[in-house]
C-alpha cells in the first residue's frame, strides 16, 4: 500500500541536500548510554552489538545502520535514544568492520548480506523467546532488511520492521550518485571504503592483485573490483541485480513500514516501487521532501521526525 506521509519539512530546509546534511550536523549526537557485547561467529569473525538500558519484558528493536555507519551516526543514536525513552529495548548491530575495529575476515558486508542480521535476531529470540522483536534499518541496511523479509516470508522471526531511505534498485542508485551534488556524498563514502580496503591490503593481496584505489571514482568502480569478487559475485552488475530488494518486496509477510522521500539525492524517484510490487503487509509512506535519512520536521517538538514516527508505528503494532 502506498501512503502519502504527513511529514512537513522545516521551512529552512526544504531542499533534499539541506535535509540530508543538516540532519547530521545541526545537533550533537544524542547522548545515550550503551553497553557493548561482542558476538563470536561460527566462521571465526565477530559482531559488536551496542545495547541500550534493558527493560525486562519489553519488546526489542534491532537497529541496522547504513553504509559505513555505526552507533555514533546521528540517525542511529537518535532512534536508540527514542526507543529507550519509550521503554523499548534497543540494540544496534554493527556490520562487520564498522564498530571501530577491523573484522577478522576478508569479507565485510554488502547491500544483500542477511546472514548476520538473521544470527542476531535468532540470538535475541533465544534469550527472550516470548518477547516481540522488531527491526529498524536505514539506507543500505534497509535494502538488506527488506531482502531478508522477502526471502524468508512467513518464516521470518520479526514481529515487524521499518526501513528508511531504501535504495530499492542498486544499479539505478549507483548511477544516480554519479550526477550533480550527489557526487559529494559518493566521494565522502567512497573515501571511507577505500581507507578500510587499505587496512585489509594484505588480506586482499593474498587473493587478488590489490587494485589501484586512486582510479576508483564511483561506487560501481569499487563494487566491480572489490565488493563483488570478495563476496562471491561476478561483478558489480551481478551484485546489484542479486542484492536489490525491489524484487523481494512482494514476498514480505510481516508488517512492514517503508519511509521514503521522493527527493532523496541517493536515488531517482522512479526507482520507488509501484503499489503492485508491494505485499499486502507492506506500507510505503512517501513524502515529497525529506532527503536521505533527513526528515527534519517544521515543528520543533518533532524536529527529528523519524524518532517520533518509528516508535509510534511500533507501539501501534503492539497495541493492534
Amino acid at each position: 500500500m502506498l501512503i502519502e506521509s504527513k511529514f512537513t519539512p522545516a521551512i529552512f530546509c526544504r531542499s533534499p541536500h539541506t535535509q540530508t546534511i543538516l540532519a547530521n550536523t545541526i545537533r550533537a549526537t544524542p547522548a545515550v548510554d550503551l553497553i557493548r557485547e561482542r558476538l563470536e561467529l561460527d566462521d571465526g569473525d565477530f559482531l559488536d552489538l551496542d545495547w541500550t538500558e534493558h527493560f525486562p519484558g519489553k519488546p526489542t528493536v534491532l537497529v541496522l545502520h547504513g553504509l559505513e555507519g555505526n552507533s555514533d551516526s546521528n540517525y542511529a543514536a537518535g532512534i536508540l535514544k527514542a526507543c529507550s525513552a519509550q521503554k523499548l529495548n534497543a540494540v544496534l548491530m554493527h556490520s562487520r568492520g564498522c564498530s571501530g575495529e577491523p573484522n577478522r575476515l576478508l569479507r565485510r558486508y554488502h547491500a544483500g548480506s542477511t546472514d548476520d542480521m538473521a544470527t542476531v535476531a535468532k540470538l535475541i529470540l533465544q534469550r527472550w523467546p516470548a518477547i516481540p522483536l522488531y527491526a529498524v534499518a536505514y539506507s543500505l541496511g534497509g535494502n538488506a532488511l527488506l531482502k531478508w523479509l522477502g526471502e524468508t516470508g512467513n518464516a521470518n522471526p520479526l514481529a515487524g520492521a521499518v526501513a528508511v531511505s531504501v535504495p530499492f534498485d542498486l544499479s539505478t542508485c549507483a548511477r544516480r550518485m554519479e550526477h550533480g551534488f550527489s557526487r559529494f556524498y559518493q566521494r565522502h563514502l567512497l573515501q571511507k571504503m577505500k581507507l578500510l580496503a587499505i587496512e585489509k591490503r594484505e588480506m586482499i593481496a593474498a587473493q587478488m592483485e590489490f587494485p589501484d584505489l586512486n582510479s576508483m571514482r564511483t561506487f560501481t568502480d569499487f563494487d566491480d573490483v572489490l565488493t563483488a569478487p570478495v563476496h562471491g559475485f561476478e561483478g558489480a552488475a551481478h551484485y546489484y541485480a542479486a542484492s536489490s530488494c525491489k524484487q523481494f518486496l512482494s514476498a514480505i509477510k510481516k508488517p512492514t513500514l517503508i519511509i521514503q522521500a521522493l527527493d532523496d539525492p541517493f536515488m531517482y524517484a522512479h526507482s520507488m516501487p509501484e503499489e503492485k510490487e508491494l505485499s499486502a503487509s507492506t506500507s510505503l509512506e512517501w513524502s515529497l521532501h525529506g532527503g536521505h535519512v533527513g526528515f527534519i520536521h517544521k515543528d520543533s517538538d518533532r524536529r527529528f521526525w523519524l524518532e517520533h514516527r518509528i516508535p509510534k508505528w511500533i507501539q501501534n503494532q503492539l497495541s493492534s
